[in-house]
């Protein structure tokens, strides 16, 4: 007698979203059933290899190992089991497509294949690779697929990263002209995720798949001087970003809750009733299926870092800026100068008014919980 099937994992990460931008979508705050839409999802990195680390593990990367551009090979994959890990384990077949070899742990795909650089077909390869699936759930495996489209990133990289320096005035002087490159690049996400949705559709996949769509991190269109994208500052136009959870059993709703991005592993391995493995370290996240159901659920501080390489062409190794964030507040720590920030999320979000040294209580308590999170460095 064949084993029972549990419902398959579709993973597609839309590279380099931006929170406004999403939450105005029609695509992504769709009106399919069972689509839980998070507005408020925080990243630990707000650059793609420590971010997606953190989330295929649970854990931030000043505990897993990736806590830098330049340490996707020190993640710790021996203490830190991944959530392909489990799907493998439980016998799916797990498969990743991905524009880099570093942005998401290796371990335990089945098919771990790095498309070119060049690849712009993202729509039809990964409609095939759909197909493909659907046929191996037909045969009687489930399946995970992650799907990450680089569209953005590739278009940033080429107009403005290539072009300009962190604190090139022709760039920070030009906010429309910013803002109309980065609405064309987010109209063609658009557009691939549109046609993957109706090909999820077309192979009625719904009722047998959990579907989670999400951005690893946000990106700049000329806000502050000196981030011309992403991965200097740790500011909500790169930290903030959004989760789309969707499955049949859900009801469809939008939630603004703070939550992380290492919630959503333990997420998904609640949703399959997979346990964790007592024999790898404790994750950092919790699952969100109780805020789901409108149960009980605990707002977590949402820790974030980042390397700024100030005026070097390079980030450096280690993080030098660092951040705590809730719903309301968030303190930041620029360890490269000593200098710290404190905004009021509610009624300051473009972070514009620093608040540290006005004797407001919540500076000391997010500062100690700042120095709380980085002494659970593992070593």
């Amino acid at each position: 007698m064949s084993k029972k099937l549990k419902k398959n994992v579709i993973v597609i990460c839309i590279d380099g979203t931006r929170i406004d931008r999403a939450q105005k979508s029609k695509v992504i705050v769709n009106d399919l059933p069972g689509r839980i839409f998070f507005s408020n999802a925080i990243t630990y990195a707000p650059y793609t290899n420590s971010s997606m680390y953190a989330v295929f593990s649970g854990s931030y990367g000043n505990r897993n190992g990736c806590s830098s551009y330049w340490h996707s090979f020190k993640f710790n994959g021996t203490r830190f089991k991944t959530l392909t890990d489990y799907l493998h384990d439980d016998g799916f077949f797990t498969y990743a497509d991905i524009h880099s070899k570093l942005s998401i742990p290796k371990q335990g795909f089945d098919n771990f294949v790095v498309y070119e650089e060049s690849e712009n077909e993202y729509t039809s390869r990964h409609k095939d690779l759909l197909n493909k699936m659907k046929k191996l759930y037909d045969d009687g495996t489930n399946f995970f697929l992650y799907l990450h489209y680089d569209g953005i990133h590739k278009g940033i990289m080429n107009s403005v990263l290539k072009v300009y320096d962190n604190f090139s005035t022709e760039f920070f002087n030009n906010r429309s002209k910013n803002e109309s490159r980065y609405d064309d690049l987010f109209h063609e996400s658009e557009n691939y995720l549109q046609n993957l949705l109706n090909e999820i559709t077309f192979l009625d996949l719904w009722k047998d798949s959990i579907v989670l769509i999400l951005s690893d991190h946000g990106c700049s269109v000329g806000e502050k001087i000196g981030e011309r994208a992403y991965g200097s500052y740790c500011y909500d136009y790169t930290l903030r970003t959004f989760a789309s959870f969707i499955a049949s059993e859900f009801t469809k709703q939008e939630i603004s809750n703070q939550i992380r991005h290492i919630d959503l592993m333990p997420t998904l391995l609640d949703y399959l009733e997979i346990p964790f493995d007592p024999n790898y370290e404790s994750i950092d996240g919790q699952s969100l299926l109780p805020l789901i159901k409108n149960q009980k659920f605990e707002e977590q501080i949402a820790y974030s870092e980042t390397a700024n390489p100030l005026k070097e062409n390079a980030p450096p190794k280690k993080p030098n800026t660092k951040s705590v964030r809730t719903t309301q507040w968030k303190f930041i720590f620029n360890e490269y100068n000593n200098t710290k920030e404190l905004y009021d999320l509610q009624n300051d979000p473009y972070e514009e008014k620093n608040l540290i040294g006005t004797d407001l209580e919540i500076e000391e308590i997010l500062f100690n919980e700042l120095l709380k999170l980085q002494s659970n460095e593992i070593s």
